[in-house]
């Protein structure tokens, strides 16, 4: 196949869609890397500082799809300072004087300023997506340039952003031309928002199938939406007050008994009023396959049993722990299908006061056996209901546990959680790829977890005491790691110098809270591996000159030390 000439192998590698598959043909030899890479028109980097913006142009310059992360996603944890940087300016500036033609922008957990969005509204006359999660920097006036300019706009999702509203007016400047809108979700913005334009958006928009709105827009708009948009498949309602009348019950029973296409539904019912009942929406829980309540704090247990036991298919769950250990066996028996669960704290500053224990994570074992990805919030959490889990739920690919106190043992006899985590490695080991542990552990765990977890490609632990031959079992074993972050543990410089080279190498991210690590250590790997930026944290701007560290971040780059670090953060 070397001798093909270029435009047979474009056609060729049109037909590989993943990552992974590209970067492995890209390898065989020079010119397939070439070919390759001005074929490719979609990118993904999962760290803005691992590479440059010129670098990326000029090894992609047909890119017109984007994917770029910033901080790392221990930030949601509040363990990344807000200011440590990942601002996404030079990335759209290096494009627009590319003049590519740049369709798709999906950016998380970025430093988004106005001027940014500006830039995108009049460099890239094509633009077609806008997706932020996770992202700071921007006001809605940012997000008005591209409702103005970009006139084939498909797509513009404000998902867990940190926004400023100055103004309330930004749907007014969606021109009336527009009719191209497929997704739209400004969930996240606080403030209100114009209803009328709202309304007049949607009812032009006929290709609407996403539409998740904020906690400003009443019963009576949302009556009016599900008129105009029967299409919908994505609905998020937002955080209401449901004590709607007899007259508006009946309404919204017949809008959603239209609205047959609806698969995912996320809402925030923050009451529902004694003499009201949630029967509008149990209409549509028995198509629905995604159900977010993550936010629904304040819905009375009835109601809220009363929606899972019509979801008979669902395959994803997000919830909050208050739904309780009996709620859980509700979803158990009725939910047979559900492939993901996600249960969080119901005060994420209070995980004392969680409502669950091991005895809800075994009753959703033993209803939901095809269960693969799992987040899980709880007070306490044993042995044996691990053991259970294991056994009943094989083919893990996400397992992430948080106990309230992360060092407590197993309740009942005393003793390290390592049985327990170590069977579940054992029973999914041909498909766990993120695993996050919690409880008093010990080496034995990680010497299960280097033995079995043969897909493992992302793993936190944190509070496990001292565990630096433990972790050399991990890195040892795990020939599949890219990601590990360790928290809040007992780690040596012997043991960070003691990972082979060829260790820092294939891992994408090492993130360290351990005050044991000495800058002298961390020089050292810095000395001895090529391509790794290691950066220091210090607790104050001030201290850069002590050994007094908070964390250390070690990642991949090909392009040296960033120049955009804080006065807190050394990068060696």
């Amino acid at each position: 196949m070397n001798n093909f000439p270029d435009d047979v192998l474009e056609n060729i590698f049109d037909y590989l869609k993943s990552n992974q598959d590209r970067n492995a043909v890209s390898l065989v030899c020079k010119s397939w890397y070439r070919v390759e890479g001005f074929n490719r028109k979609r990118v993904f980097i999962r760290n803005c500082y691992a590479i440059s913006p010129e670098k990326t142009l000029s090894r992609f310059p047909r890119l017109s799809s984007l994917t770029l992360k910033g901080r790392p996603h221990f930030a949601h944890f509040n363990l990344v300072p807000p200011d440590w940087g990942g601002f996404v300016y030079p990335w759209i500036e290096a494009m627009a004087k590319s003049c590519v033609n740049l369709e798709d922008l999906r950016l998380k957990r970025m430093v988004v300023s106005d001027e940014s969005l500006k830039l995108i509204s009049k460099a890239f006359v094509n633009f077609k997506a806008l997706n932020l999660v996770g992202c700071q920097g921007f006001t809605t006036a940012g997000i008005s340039a591209i409702a103005s300019n970009c006139r084939f706009i498909k797509e513009l999702d404000l998902h867990e952003n940190d926004v400023e509203d100055l103004e309330g007016k930004w749907l007014n400047c969606f021109p009336e031309t527009c009719t191209s809108l497929v997704s739209l979700n400004f969930a996240c913005l606080k403030g209100e928002v114009n209803l009328l334009a709202l309304e007049r958006l949607v009812a032009r928009c006929r290709n609407l199938t996403s539409l998740r709105l904020n906690n400003s827009v009443p019963l009576e708009t949302l009556h009016k939406i599900l008129n105009q948009a029967p299409q919908l498949v994505d609905l998020g309602m937002g955080p209401i007050v449901y004590n709607a009348d007899y007259e508006m019950s009946q309404k919204l029973n017949r809008d959603f008994q239209k609205c047959t296409s609806i698969r995912s539904l996320s809402s925030g019912f923050v009451e529902v009023a004694r003499r009201c009942s949630l029967s509008a929406v149990y209409v549509v829980c028995k198509n629905l396959t995604t159900l977010n309540l993550r936010y629904a704090s304040r819905i009375n247990c009835h109601e809220l049993f009363n929606i899972i036991d019509n979801c008979s298919n669902l395959q994803r769950l997000s919830i909050l722990d208050h739904i309780g250990d009996f709620g859980l066996s509700v979803v158990s028996s009725a939910c047979k299908k559900l492939q993901e669960l996600k249960v969080f704290p119901t005060n994420s500053h209070a995980l004392g006061n969680s409502f669950l224990t091991e005895a809800g994570l075994v009753a959703i074992s033993r209803g939901c056996t095809k269960l693969e990805s799992l987040l899980y919030f709880c007070h306490r959490m044993t042995n044996a209901a691990l053991i259970t889990v294991s056994k009943n739920c094989p083919n893990f690919t996400r397992f992430r546990l948080s106990i309230h106190d992360p060092t407590e043992p197993d309740p009942t006899t005393s003793q390290p959680l390592d049985e327990g985590f170590g069977a579940i490695v054992q029973s999914s080991k041909g498909t766990l790829k993120q695993l996050s542990v919690s409880g008093l552990l010990t080496d034995k765990v990680f010497l299960y977890i280097g033995m079995y977890a043969e897909q493992l490609e992302m793993l936190s632990i944190a509070f496990a005491g001292k565990c630096d031959k433990g972790m050399l079992y991990v890195l040892n074993g795990c020939k599949k790691l890219k990601e590990l972050e360790i928290r809040n543990i007992s780690f040596q410089n012997e043991t960070l110098l003691a990972m082979d080279v060829e260790k820092y190498e294939t891992l994408r991210s090492l993130w360290i809270s351990s005050r044991e690590i000495t800058v002298g250590g961390c020089m050292a790997v810095a000395e001895m591996v090529a391509r790794l930026n290691v950066e220091i944290m210090w607790r104050f701007a001030y201290a850069a000159d002590t050994n007094r560290m908070d964390k250390i971040y070690l990642y991949r780059s090909m392009v040296g030390k960033r120049r955009d670090a804080p006065g807190f953060v050394s990068t060696l």
